[in-house]
């Protein structure tokens, strides 16, 4: 018959064991998170800096004949705002935004509201979808963010231009 602290050993280092495995895979599971960071502030960074027309960049089209190069179709920049800049200088979406928050007459609207005052379903998809544009829009100084994820017309521009 075993004895009882023979018992309480066997059991020890199997937890040591569990422990020494789950720390491992904390480790590896901590490096992909710190990887997934900072590849994220990367892209941020990337996409918030101004791009000239000399950066402008080609992609290679492989077909059927010779390999040719096109323009790439780039995603819709946002201009930082100067003073007589006006919203036609956005792309539609944004422009929709603009138009949804000047329709307000200058009150301050979240994300959902901005949804449906788009007639978009407000579901977490297109709420994010707007929250990043208005976030886009507020960080190049088109809008307002009053309190965080309250966005509204700067004052003086309630007419949207």
């Amino acid at each position: 018959m075993p004895s009882v602290i023979g018992l309480l050993e066997e059991r020890e280092r199997a937890a040591r064991q569990r422990v020494e495995i789950l720390q491992a895979e904390l480790r590896e599971a901590e490096a992909v998170c710190e990887r997934l960071v900072i590849a994220r502030q990367t892209v941020a960074e990337v996409l918030a800096e101004p791009r000239t027309s000399e950066e402008a960049p080609s992609a290679v089209v492989v077909g059927a004949g010779p390999v040719r190069v096109a323009s790439a179709v780039s995603g819709s920049v946002v201009p930082a705002w100067r003073e007589g800049l006006g919203p036609d200088s956005l792309a539609p979406d944004y422009q929709r935004l603009m138009e949804a928050l000047a329709d307000r007459g200058g009150e301050v609207m979240d994300c959902r509201q901005l949804a449906a005052a788009l007639g978009l379903e407000v579901v977490a998809a297109k709420v994010e979808g707007v929250r990043s544009k208005v976030k886009r829009l507020a960080a190049r100084g088109w809008l307002a963010e009053e309190r965080p994820g309250m966005f509204s017309l700067p004052a003086g521009r309630a007419g949207g231009s």
